[in-house]
C-alpha cells in the first residue's frame, strides 16, 4: 500500500513539474531590443533609458521586469487606476509589456540622494520598522539596499524619487491604490513618517 501511495505521489508531482516546464516553455521572454524600439512613446515621461527626469514620473530603470509586467497589465485592466497610464497601457499587447519590461529592467537607476534631516527616521522605519505606531520594516520586504525581490513582485525602491514614493504611500495608507499588504503597512504612518522613509529609500543605491 505504501509503495502504492509513494508511486501515485511520484507521478503527481512529475505531472506538475512537466506542467510547469510547458508553461514556462510557451511563455513569451521579453525582448530588451524589441523593449527599447517600442519604448519611444514612454520616453516623454518617464526618459529615454527609464530615468524620469521630475519626481512626477517614476523612474522605470532598472526595476523588475516582473514588477513592471504586473504594473503595466493592471494599468491595461483598470485595477490600477491613472488616466495617463490607461490610454498609453490599452494599446499595449502582452508581448509588448514583454519587452518594454525586458528594456527598463535592464537599463541603470541614476543615483539618489537622502535629505540629512530626514536620515535617522527614515534608517529606522525602513530598516527596523515602528512597533509602538504597527509599521513594519519596508527591508522585511525590499531588502536592505532597497532592490525588492523579483520573484515575489516586490519592486527595487532604491534610488526612485522621493516624491513619487511619498505620493504611492500616501495613497496606499488613504486608499486609494489598493495592495492588502502596502495599505496594512501605510495605514499608520503620518505624512512625516512618509515623508522621511521615501527620502531615505531614494538615497539607497
Amino acid at each position: 500500500m505504501k509503495s502504492l501511495i509513494t508511486v501515485i505521489g511520484l507521478t503527481l508531482a512529475s505531472t506538475v513539474a512537466m506542467a510547469a516546464d510547458s508553461a514556462a516553455t510557451n511563455a513569451y521572454v521579453g525582448n530588451a531590443d524589441q523593449g527599447k524600439a517600442k519604448s519611444a512613446v514612454c520616453a516623454g515621461c518617464h526618459g529615454a533609458d527609464g530615468n524620469s527626469a521630475a519626481a512626477d514620473y517614476p523612474k522605470l530603470a532598472g526595476q523588475h521586469a516582473s514588477y513592471l509586467e504586473s504594473s503595466l497589465k493592471a494599468y491595461r485592466d483598470g485595477s490600477r487606476a491613472n488616466a495617463i497610464m490607461a490610454g498609453f497601457a490599452g494599446a499595449l499587447s502582452d508581448e509588448d509589456i514583454a519587452d518594454l519590461a525586458a528594456y527598463f529592467s535592464t537599463q541603470a537607476t541614476s543615483a539618489g540622494a537622502v535629505e540629512a534631516d530626514l536620515v535617522v527616521r527614515g534608517e529606522q522605519l525602513y530598516r527596523f520598522g515602528d512597533s509602538e505606531k504597527g509599521v513594519s520594516a519596508c527591508a522585511a520586504c525590499h531588502g536592505p539596499t532597497g532592490a525588492g525581490v523579483a520573484s515575489a513582485v516586490f519592486p527595487s525602491l532604491k534610488g526612485q524619487w522621493a516624491g513619487y514614493t511619498e505620493v504611492q504611500l500616501k495613497a496606499f495608507r488613504d486608499g486609494l491604490r489598493v495592495n492588502a499588504m502596502m495599505n496594512g503597512v501605510a495605514k499608520n504612518m503620518s505624512d512625516a513618517d512618509i515623508k522621511a522613509v521615501a527620502s531615505y529609500v531614494g538615497g539607497l543605491q
